[in-house]
């Protein structure tokens, strides 16, 4: 028995690199853009799928995200046309430009394509590619929840000698906040090659110990035309070309080793620090839940209830007490919605089309159809619910009924905030550039606004306006804090001294403006019509910010939470952080002041927590 122990030592260990192999091409491309300002993107498209037809050996195609500027329908069907005419099969996921400004919450690209996602095995080699945000709010990279479930599922099913492709648009780096348990779950397996984009680039990019590369823009930029990756899988390496499809020219830039890899799990790397909770004895969580899928919403309070919504389209509802589940109910489309609650009805909008009405049992009492997708969240005031949608249009809603109060037309891009409401005006900002005012009680437009920038990015879309005096303060994209006539429409001032971007809020007496800037600290502005300089900042350290969320002021303490996942606390009179929590390392929503010793929280990543504080 010893000799057969010791002749079975000195057997050659399978691997997938000693097998009989046979070497194959694949085209790499990412990053088309279509939808571009200059308009050459189409044609830097088309002319790639038109030399990939022409070549020989070229096995498939893999595709890495930010096909679109603006991830409009228009522009998703006009890069599926362009990318059909491929006569091999191609695979591919979203990136940021395709979700973060989507008027579908990333639904569209599914529906167009068929998925956002793909796992396949081609020779043996398994490719699998996940679809990331940020989500309709501007926030870091991130691999939805879902889909990172999706994704451990994927690979439980693998042997750990299978080798493995991954593809993200993202790198696996902290521009990516959930890097660290993609990285985690793919060092399990026999992870030979991640691949990424959105650097616009050819080049080595860190993903810990995973061979990583990203490839460059299939946009022209300065160049004649653009130009994408060709990679040769051999025996025992990779190699990556850069393809010139308008000069038919190859030029090899980068060889990969391609060997088996068996990572050393007990290695340690840089994760996110969590240590600031330990000793933190002025907040601790009460309950904490993690959901499915991703929550891009404010959850609402009934007294009893936590209700919110999940990107997988479910509304679920927790015990405030305990954070348990009381009940849920699905609709058919994703929801980045903040429920609005009135007496027995909770009140948000869905991706499916719908506004929804459900009882405070989980119950439907009414729902309207507004056959567009409503990322937009609802203000239910005096019986009424006034809403947007994806569908160019604002509706007011009789609360008890359901039934059509009237209907703004003539939105000309997705409204995805909450709309505020000043004695008969009703303000709102969409991703068509503009701010509008209507008559609350007959939806007639009363003025519309914009910063003249032709730019829809920096549309007033995602910042909440806050009115004081007479005076609309909005924070756009364009990094400008901008004070508004309520009655005429017409701009005061507007300042990027601080450079505050969409992140707004404004103190419970009215005198001060408040915002987070990009870099460490929150500024106060005196409220007034003139225009003033900053009256005071708070240097709180929470490093590069862009997270839209807002500031909220109750009980003398000003809250926000930040693209890392940690809310902070501050006092506005003496200046100074008064406590801080990490709960997360994605996007906190904005919170939910309960009352002054309790704090409703949410993150991108799903993550709902409530917070009690001394």
């Amino acid at each position: 028995m010893k000799r057969l122990l010791l002749f079975l030592c000195f057997l050659p260990i399978f691997s997938f690199s000693q097998a009989q192999f046979k070497p194959f091409r694949f085209a790499f491309i990412s990053d088309t853009h279509i939808g571009s300002p200059n308009g050459t993107a189409e044609e830097d498209l088309t002319r790639t799928v038109n030399d990939i037809n022409n070549l020989e050996g070229v096995a498939f195609v893999v595709i890495t995200g930010d096909i679109t500027e603006l991830g409009t329908p228009a522009e998703l069907r006009l890069a599926k046309k362009i990318l059909d005419a491929l006569k091999i099969p191609y695979y591919i996921i979203p990136g940021n430009h395709d979700t973060g400004w989507s008027e579908s919450g990333g639904l569209d690209f599914t529906t167009i394509f068929g998925t956002d996602k793909f796992h396949f095995n081609y020779n043996g080699i398994h490719f699998i590619g996940c679809p990331s945000g940020p989500y309709v709010r501007m926030s870091d990279g991130h691999v939805p929840r879902d889909a990172m479930n999706w994704m451990q599922q994927e690979l439980s099913q693998l042997k750990n000698n299978e080798p493995v492709i991954f593809l993200n648009h993202y790198p696996l780096d902290p521009g990516l906040d959930n890097w660290y348990e993609v990285i985690d779950m793919l060092k399990q397996k026999n992870t030979l090659l991640a691949l990424c984009g959105h650097g616009h680039n050819n080049r080595d990019v860190q993903a810990e110990e995973i061979p990583a590369v990203m490839g460059r823009s299939n946009l022209r930029a300065k160049a004649k035309a653009g130009g994408y990756n060709l990679v040769d899988v051999h025996e025992n390496m990779f190699v990556f070309t850069e393809r010139n499809p308008l000069a038919g020219s190859e030029k090899e830039w980068k060889r990969v080793p391609l060997k088996d890899q068996q990572y050393d799990l007990s290695a340690k790397f840089p994760r996110p620090d969590f240590s600031m909770n330990e000793n933190n004895n002025e907040v601790k969580p009460a309950w904490s839940f993690q959901s499915s899928a991703n929550v891009i919403s404010t959850p609402a309070a009934t007294g009893k209830l936590v209700v919110f919504g999940n990107q997988e389209g479910v509304v679920q509802a927790l015990h405030q007490k305990t954070g348990r589940v009381a009940w849920s109910f699905s609709t058919a489309g994703p929801i980045f919605s903040s429920p609005a609650v009135s007496g027995n009805h909770i009140v948000l909008g869905s991706a499916d089309g719908y506004i929804y009405s459900l009882s405070t049992s989980g119950k439907l009492n009414w729902k309207v159809q507004t056959k567009a997708p409503v990322l937009g969240s609802p203000l239910i005031q005096e019986n009424v619910v006034f809403i947007g949608g994806s569908d160019s249009g604002f509706r007011a809603i009789d609360l008890s009924s359901g039934k059509l109060l009237w209907t703004y037309k003539g939105i000309g891009g997705p409204v995805v905030s909450q709309p505020v409401v000043y004695n008969e005006l009703l303000i709102f900002g969409a991703w068509d550039l503009n701010l509008y005012a209507l008559n609350k009680n007959t939806g007639a437009l009363l003025w519309k606004w914009n910063n003249g920038s032709t730019v829809r990015n920096y549309s007033p879309a995602s910042c909440i306006p806050v009115i004081n005096d007479g005076v609309v303060y909005i924070a756009a994209p364009d990094r400008y804090l901008t004070a508004i006539d309520i009655q005429t429409g017409k701009t005061l001032w507007r300042t990027n001294e601080s450079t505050v971007r969409e992140s707004i809020g404004i103190s419970a007496d009215g005198k001060y403006v408040y915002g987070k800037t990009m870099n460490d600290t929150v500024v106060a502005y005196v409220s007034n019509r003139e225009q003033v300089k900053v009256a005071w900042k708070l240097h709180a350290g929470y490093g590069y910010e862009h997270a839209p969320s807002m500031l909220i002021e109750n009980n003398g303490t000003v809250f926000f939470g930040t693209r890392n996942g940690i809310v902070y606390a501050i006092d506005p009179n003496n200046k100074k952080v008064k406590w801080r929590y990490k709960l997360d390392n994605s996007m906190v929503n904005t919170v939910n002041v309960l009352n002054k010793k309790q704090v409703l929280v949410s993150t991108m990543n799903g993550r709902v927590m409530l917070l009690k504080t001394k």
